[in-house]
């Protein structure tokens, strides 16, 4: 997979490569494109934002484009590449504003 087949504030099913190599089913709101990986949060696991490479999603199996009131927000600042040079995973809480929180 490359950078042109996902979108930013978008909620994505794939099929993708961990660690260890082990091919996991995952569900992530994608809230950045960097050049080579995105910036995603685990929708269905312990909600940590990860740095999610594209090499390692295999299949998207569903996708679907995030309405703007109900995106979940993040400083852009949090999700420049330079922070995540050195860095595969960050916790960091998110809200959207259409849910109150």
């Amino acid at each position: 997979m490359n950078r042109n087949d996902f979108k930013e504030h978008s909620r994505i099913t794939v099929t993708w490569r961990d660690k260890e190599g082990k091919l996991r089913p995952g569900n992530f709101y994608v809230y950045a494109l960097l050049k080579d990986a995105m910036i995603v949060r685990a929708t269905d696991k312990d909600g940590l934002l990860r740095k999610l490479p594209y090499a390692d999603v295999l299949r998207i199996v569903k996708a679907k484009e995030v309405a703007p009131q109900d995106r979940y927000l993040i400083p852009e600042e949090v999700l420049k590449e330079a922070n995540w040079k050195d860095r595969d995973v960050m916790m960091r809480y998110s809200s959207s504003p259409h849910r109150g929180k």
